[in-house]
Protein backbone atom coordinates (compact mmCIF):
# COMPACT_ATOMS: atom_id res chain seq x y z
CA UNK A 1 0.00 0.00 0.00
CA UNK A 2 1.15 3.30 -1.10
CA UNK A 3 2.09 5.61 2.13
CA UNK A 4 0.76 9.01 2.15
CA UNK A 5 3.27 12.22 3.79
CA UNK A 6 0.74 13.72 6.14
CA UNK A 7 3.99 16.20 7.30
CA UNK A 8 4.29 18.06 4.09
CA UNK A 9 1.61 20.04 1.84
CA UNK A 10 1.16 18.34 -1.50
CA UNK A 11 0.35 20.24 -4.83
CA UNK A 12 -2.48 17.28 -5.73
CA UNK A 13 -4.37 17.90 -2.26
CA UNK A 14 -3.90 21.40 -2.52
CA UNK A 15 -5.57 22.07 -5.42
CA UNK A 16 -8.20 19.57 -4.36
CA UNK A 17 -8.92 21.24 -1.14
CA UNK A 18 -9.16 24.59 -3.18
CA UNK A 19 -12.26 22.66 -5.43
CA UNK A 20 -13.76 21.82 -2.51
CA UNK A 21 -12.59 18.30 -2.11
CA UNK A 22 -12.17 16.64 0.75
CA UNK A 23 -8.75 14.27 -0.23
CA UNK A 24 -6.35 16.82 1.92
CA UNK A 25 -4.97 17.81 5.46
CA UNK A 26 -4.45 20.61 7.31
CA UNK A 27 -0.96 20.57 5.93
CA UNK A 28 -2.71 21.10 2.88
CA UNK A 29 -5.34 23.70 3.57
CA UNK A 30 -2.26 25.39 5.38
CA UNK A 31 -0.59 25.65 2.27
CA UNK A 32 -3.64 26.68 0.34
CA UNK A 33 -4.51 29.01 2.73
CA UNK A 34 -1.42 31.00 2.71
CA UNK A 35 -1.45 30.44 -1.23
CA UNK A 36 -4.40 32.60 -1.39
CA UNK A 37 -3.85 35.24 1.43
CA UNK A 38 -1.50 36.31 -1.60
CA UNK A 39 -3.68 35.60 -4.46
CA UNK A 40 -7.20 34.94 -2.90
CA UNK A 41 -8.27 34.42 -7.15
CA UNK A 42 -6.61 30.77 -7.18
CA UNK A 43 -9.79 29.24 -6.05
CA UNK A 44 -11.41 30.64 -8.92
CA UNK A 45 -8.61 29.60 -11.41
CA UNK A 46 -8.82 26.26 -10.11
CA UNK A 47 -12.75 25.93 -10.11
CA UNK A 48 -13.25 27.40 -13.70
CA UNK A 49 -10.56 25.21 -15.32
CA UNK A 50 -12.38 22.60 -13.87
CA UNK A 51 -16.04 24.20 -15.15
CA UNK A 52 -14.26 24.19 -18.56
CA UNK A 53 -13.20 20.65 -18.39
CA UNK A 54 -17.40 20.09 -17.89
CA UNK A 55 -18.40 22.10 -20.31
CA UNK A 56 -15.96 20.69 -23.20
CA UNK A 57 -16.86 17.22 -22.16
CA UNK A 58 -20.57 17.90 -22.74
CA UNK A 59 -19.73 19.40 -26.05
CA UNK A 60 -17.56 16.38 -27.13
CA UNK A 61 -20.70 13.66 -26.26
CA UNK A 62 -23.39 15.94 -26.96
CA UNK A 63 -22.59 17.51 -30.07
CA UNK A 64 -19.31 15.80 -31.29
CA UNK A 65 -20.57 11.96 -30.58
CA UNK A 66 -17.23 11.29 -28.56
CA UNK A 67 -17.65 8.20 -26.61
CA UNK A 68 -13.74 7.61 -25.61
CA UNK A 69 -11.56 9.75 -23.37
CA UNK A 70 -7.49 9.44 -22.12
CA UNK A 71 -7.53 11.95 -19.60
CA UNK A 72 -3.59 11.99 -18.91
CA UNK A 73 -2.60 14.03 -15.16
CA UNK A 74 -6.39 13.57 -14.41
CA UNK A 75 -5.07 14.31 -10.02
CA UNK A 76 -7.60 13.48 -7.23
CA UNK A 77 -11.05 12.95 -7.52
CA UNK A 78 -13.33 15.54 -6.99
CA UNK A 79 -16.54 17.21 -8.51
CA UNK A 80 -17.43 16.15 -12.02
CA UNK A 81 -14.62 13.86 -12.81
CA UNK A 82 -14.01 13.17 -16.27
CA UNK A 83 -15.95 9.73 -16.23
CA UNK A 84 -18.93 11.71 -14.61
CA UNK A 85 -19.06 14.10 -16.72
CA UNK A 86 -19.28 11.50 -20.12
CA UNK A 87 -21.50 8.97 -18.83
CA UNK A 88 -23.82 11.70 -17.32
CA UNK A 89 -24.61 12.26 -21.05
CA UNK A 90 -23.48 8.46 -22.49
CA UNK A 91 -23.56 5.50 -19.76
CA UNK A 92 -21.67 3.67 -22.93
CA UNK A 93 -18.74 6.21 -22.27
CA UNK A 94 -15.09 4.60 -21.78
CA UNK A 95 -12.06 6.38 -20.12
CA UNK A 96 -8.61 6.03 -19.14
CA UNK A 97 -7.04 7.96 -16.78
CA UNK A 98 -3.06 8.12 -16.56
CA UNK A 99 -1.19 10.23 -13.75
CA UNK A 100 2.09 8.77 -12.04
CA UNK A 101 1.60 10.23 -8.62
CA UNK A 102 1.53 8.00 -5.73
CA UNK A 103 -1.34 9.92 -3.93
CA UNK A 104 -3.19 9.92 -6.77
CA UNK A 105 -2.54 5.92 -7.26
CA UNK A 106 -3.53 5.68 -3.61
CA UNK A 107 -7.17 7.15 -4.52
CA UNK A 108 -7.59 5.21 -7.40
CA UNK A 109 -10.46 3.38 -6.44
CA UNK A 110 -12.21 5.93 -6.30
CA UNK A 111 -12.17 6.83 -9.87
CA UNK A 112 -12.90 3.29 -10.98
CA UNK A 113 -16.71 3.55 -10.69
CA UNK A 114 -18.15 3.59 -14.18
CA UNK A 115 -21.42 3.11 -15.50
CA UNK A 116 -22.17 -0.77 -15.63
CA UNK A 117 -22.56 -0.14 -19.89
CA UNK A 118 -19.01 1.89 -19.96
CA UNK A 119 -16.17 1.72 -18.35
CA UNK A 120 -13.14 3.75 -16.61
CA UNK A 121 -9.38 2.85 -16.21
CA UNK A 122 -6.48 3.86 -14.17
CA UNK A 123 -2.80 3.59 -15.58
CA UNK A 124 0.10 4.70 -13.59
CA UNK A 125 2.17 6.70 -16.08
CA UNK A 126 3.76 9.51 -16.99
CA UNK A 127 3.36 12.30 -19.06
CA UNK A 128 6.93 12.03 -20.25
CA UNK A 129 5.95 8.26 -21.72
CA UNK A 130 2.98 9.39 -24.37
CA UNK A 131 3.90 5.91 -26.15
CA UNK A 132 3.42 3.51 -23.59
CA UNK A 133 0.13 5.98 -22.40
CA UNK A 134 -1.68 4.79 -25.82
CA UNK A 135 -0.30 1.21 -25.68
CA UNK A 136 -1.95 1.05 -22.68
CA UNK A 137 -4.55 3.25 -23.05
CA UNK A 138 -5.26 0.50 -26.57
CA UNK A 139 -6.67 -1.86 -23.60
CA UNK A 140 -9.62 -0.37 -22.68
CA UNK A 141 -10.25 2.34 -25.36
CA UNK A 142 -10.71 1.57 -28.99
CA UNK A 143 -7.69 4.08 -30.57
CA UNK A 144 -9.20 3.25 -34.29
CA UNK A 145 -12.39 5.58 -32.92
CA UNK A 146 -12.07 9.17 -32.32
CA UNK A 147 -10.93 9.63 -28.89
CA UNK A 148 -10.65 13.07 -26.68
CA UNK A 149 -7.49 13.67 -25.09
CA UNK A 150 -7.55 15.58 -22.27
CA UNK A 151 -4.62 17.98 -20.60
CA UNK A 152 -6.27 19.86 -17.80
CA UNK A 153 -3.76 22.07 -15.53
CA UNK A 154 -0.42 19.79 -16.58
CA UNK A 155 1.41 20.99 -19.41
CA UNK A 156 2.54 23.77 -17.10
CA UNK A 157 4.91 21.07 -14.97
CA UNK A 158 6.72 20.96 -18.32
CA UNK A 159 9.68 23.47 -18.35
CA UNK A 160 10.32 23.21 -21.50
CA UNK A 161 7.82 24.90 -24.21
CA UNK A 162 8.95 22.91 -27.30
CA UNK A 163 8.79 19.42 -24.75
CA UNK A 164 5.45 20.20 -24.01
CA UNK A 165 4.07 20.73 -27.40
CA UNK A 166 6.20 17.69 -28.50
CA UNK A 167 4.47 15.23 -26.24
CA UNK A 168 0.92 16.62 -27.23
CA UNK A 169 1.88 15.87 -30.92
CA UNK A 170 2.78 12.13 -29.79
CA UNK A 171 0.23 11.77 -27.96
CA UNK A 172 -2.21 12.60 -30.53
CA UNK A 173 -0.25 11.21 -33.56
CA UNK A 174 -1.41 7.67 -32.02
CA UNK A 175 -5.32 8.76 -31.96
CA UNK A 176 -7.56 8.46 -35.46
CA UNK A 177 -9.47 10.91 -37.50
CA UNK A 178 -12.17 12.67 -35.70
CA UNK A 179 -10.39 12.30 -32.32
CA UNK A 180 -10.17 15.57 -30.26
CA UNK A 181 -7.76 17.83 -27.82
CA UNK A 182 -9.07 19.40 -25.01
CA UNK A 183 -6.18 21.85 -22.88
CA UNK A 184 -6.58 24.30 -20.76
CA UNK A 185 -3.12 25.74 -18.27
CA UNK A 186 -2.60 28.89 -16.51
CA UNK A 187 -1.46 31.93 -18.84
CA UNK A 188 0.44 34.84 -18.37
CA UNK A 189 -0.62 38.14 -19.51
CA UNK A 190 -4.45 38.52 -17.61
CA UNK A 191 -3.57 38.97 -14.04
CA UNK A 192 -0.02 39.70 -13.02
CA UNK A 193 -1.12 38.91 -9.19
CA UNK A 194 -1.83 35.62 -10.47
CA UNK A 195 1.71 35.54 -12.39
CA UNK A 196 3.68 37.02 -9.07
CA UNK A 197 1.66 34.37 -6.73
CA UNK A 198 3.01 31.47 -8.43
CA UNK A 199 6.16 32.98 -10.08
CA UNK A 200 7.22 33.36 -5.68
CA UNK A 201 5.31 29.43 -4.98
CA UNK A 202 7.79 28.07 -7.52
CA UNK A 203 10.77 29.58 -5.73
CA UNK A 204 9.71 27.60 -2.32
CA UNK A 205 10.81 24.20 -3.85
CA UNK A 206 7.63 23.00 -4.62
CA UNK A 207 6.92 21.07 -7.92
CA UNK A 208 6.95 24.35 -10.42
CA UNK A 209 4.11 24.76 -12.59
CA UNK A 210 4.60 27.55 -15.39
CA UNK A 211 2.49 29.75 -16.79
CA UNK A 212 2.49 30.54 -20.08
CA UNK A 213 1.55 32.73 -22.44
CA UNK A 214 -1.51 32.50 -24.69
CA UNK A 215 0.17 32.44 -27.79
CA UNK A 216 2.36 29.40 -26.36
CA UNK A 217 -0.93 27.51 -24.85
CA UNK A 218 -2.51 27.86 -28.51
CA UNK A 219 0.56 26.35 -30.30
CA UNK A 220 -0.50 23.12 -28.43
CA UNK A 221 -3.35 23.18 -31.00
CA UNK A 222 -0.99 23.65 -34.41
CA UNK A 223 -2.69 21.39 -37.11
CA UNK A 224 -5.69 20.37 -35.19
CA UNK A 225 -9.14 22.23 -36.69
CA UNK A 226 -10.16 24.36 -33.39
CA UNK A 227 -13.87 24.45 -32.29
CA UNK A 228 -15.17 28.31 -31.56
CA UNK A 229 -14.53 30.27 -29.63
CA UNK A 230 -10.74 29.18 -30.16
CA UNK A 231 -8.38 29.35 -27.49
CA UNK A 232 -9.61 31.70 -24.68
CA UNK A 233 -9.65 32.33 -20.74
CA UNK A 234 -11.61 29.45 -20.00
CA UNK A 235 -14.79 31.17 -18.55
CA UNK A 236 -15.35 32.30 -22.23
CA UNK A 237 -15.53 29.71 -23.89
CA UNK A 238 -19.16 28.73 -24.37
CA UNK A 239 -20.22 29.94 -21.29
CA UNK A 240 -23.59 28.40 -19.14
CA UNK A 241 -25.66 31.50 -18.42
CA UNK A 242 -25.38 33.15 -14.72
CA UNK A 243 -28.32 33.29 -12.31
CA UNK A 244 -27.61 36.76 -12.04
CA UNK A 245 -27.01 37.59 -15.91
CA UNK A 246 -23.33 38.62 -15.28
CA UNK A 247 -20.96 37.98 -17.81
CA UNK A 248 -17.83 36.17 -17.44
CA UNK A 249 -14.70 37.82 -16.95
CA UNK A 250 -11.50 36.48 -18.44
CA UNK A 251 -9.09 34.89 -15.92
CA UNK A 252 -5.03 33.61 -16.13
CA UNK A 253 -5.86 30.52 -17.61
CA UNK A 254 -6.55 29.64 -20.85
CA UNK A 255 -7.48 26.81 -23.33
CA UNK A 256 -9.52 25.33 -25.84
CA UNK A 257 -10.79 22.27 -27.89
CA UNK A 258 -9.74 20.94 -31.66
CA UNK A 259 -10.35 18.50 -33.51
CA UNK A 260 -8.24 16.01 -35.37
CA UNK A 261 -8.67 16.28 -39.31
Amino acid sequence: MTEIDTSVPHSARIWNYWLGGKDNYPVDEAAGDAYTAVFPGIVTIARSSRAFLGRSIRHLVLEAGVRQFLDVGTGLPTVDNTHEVAQRYAPEARIVYVDNDPLVLAHARALLTSSPEGATAYEDMSLFEPERILEAAGKTLDLTRPTALILSGILGHVADHDQARDLVRRLMAGLPSGSYLSVNDGSRGTDPDYEQAQDGYNETGAVPYFLRPVEQIAAYFDGLELVEPGVVSVPLWRPDPAPDGTAPRPIGQHGGLARKA
